[in-house]
């Protein structure tokens, strides 16, 4: 078959034009149907500098192709985000991490009063305060014992700055207990025992004598003891979660020769030395003699079978009196 310029090229040509106008239509009816009607607005004349006069547009007018896209798929990636959103549990405040953290640090000093002032610097830098503190000086060394208490986020903080890289440190323990369960736990017994009280108040409404009125008070005070006591239990263990507890004992040698130097005992410790020393010695002697014991069992051996097969003592008879006429005459 030939190829017909007259009338096959022209057929060629309407088709494609048919196609093109289909999908403009296809492509403008999907646009209509995602644009809300609420959005269909006139909009105002606008001058710009370079153009002069805008004319009024339909807010809801066809854009090209390619920007409703871009309009299509930012909003779909902003729907998942916003799904994610709205899916999200709520925090719960009762699973808040409850950790209680002690650390014992023993520091030997160079300068005393250099690290006293450092320890005070800490401690307010911190946020914390000193619970109890103990000095001691003697010949020897002066030192001191102190217990801070800090917040538990600046635990490492006044950790690192209590134990200085140029000062030696002798002790350092560092534990951590997690007491997020037994609070909720307590926290959960308290709720239980308060709607039982509420209960027995209500059973205390309908009482009739005297009698039901004492018992159901025994409950509800029962209730009320048991009760304060897991409050208080859940005040400590927040309060010790809330603030880490830091033993800290720091010390300078004055005079290290003086540490051989002892002083003479009094009366007193005299006899208690002496006391000690009896009984030490008798404690000694007891074991000397348990330590013997095979020798004592062979003596009562000895003495056991001497006993038993010694010879019979002989008895001598006495001469028999001559009578009594023989020694008359």
């Amino acid at each position: 078959m030939k190829y017909n310029h007259q009338w096959q090229l022209p057929l060629c040509a309407v088709l494609l034009l048919t196609f093109n106008a289909c999908n403009y239509n296809e492509g403008k009816s999907t646009e209509a149907a995602n644009t809300p009607a609420a959005d269909v607005t006139l909009a105002k004349m606008e001058e710009t500098p370079g153009n002069g006069v805008v004319a009024d547009s339909v807010a809801g007018a066809p854009a090209p192709p390619q920007d409703n896209g871009q309009e299509q798929q930012q909003q779909r990636q902003q729907q998942p985000q916003q799904g994610t959103v709205q899916q999200s549990p709520a925090p719960n405040p009762d699973w808040d991490k409850k950790i209680i953290k002690n650390a014992t640090l023993s520091v030997e000093v160079k300068d005393y009063t250099r690290f006293n002032e450092l320890v005070r610097a800490a401690v307010k830098q911190s946020g914390g305060y000193i619970a109890q503190e103990e000095q001691n000086e003697s010949d020897y060394k002066i030192e001191n014992a102190v217990t801070i208490k800090v917040p538990v986020d600046q635990f490492d903080n006044a950790v690192a700055a209590l134990t200085p890289g140029k000062e030696k440190v002798l002790i350092r323990k560092i534990t951590s207990q997690d007491v997020t369960g037994e609070v909720v736990d307590t926290r959960s017994r308290l709720e239980a025992k308060r709607q039982v009280r509420l209960r027995y108040l209500d059973l205390l409404k309908q009482a009739k004598n005297m009698e039901e009125i004492l018992q159901v008070q025994n409950e509800i005070n029962d209730l009320q003891e048991h009760m304060e006591a897991a409050a208080g239990r859940i005040n400590y263990l927040s309060h010790a979660a809330a603030f880490s507890t830091i033993q800290l004992s720091y010390f300078q040698v004055l005079n290290p020769q003086a540490k051989d130097i002892s002083t003479p005992p009094g009366f007193g410790k005299k006899v208690l030395l002496a006391l000690g020393a009896g009984l030490e010695w008798v404690g000694e002697l007891i074991i000397l003699l348990l330590t013997l014991w095979p020798v004592w069992i062979a003596l009562l051996t000895g003495w056991w079978l001497f006993r038993r097969y010694r010879p019979a003592k002989r008895i001598i008879a006495a001469p028999p009196a001559p009578p009594a006429e023989q020694s008359a005459s």
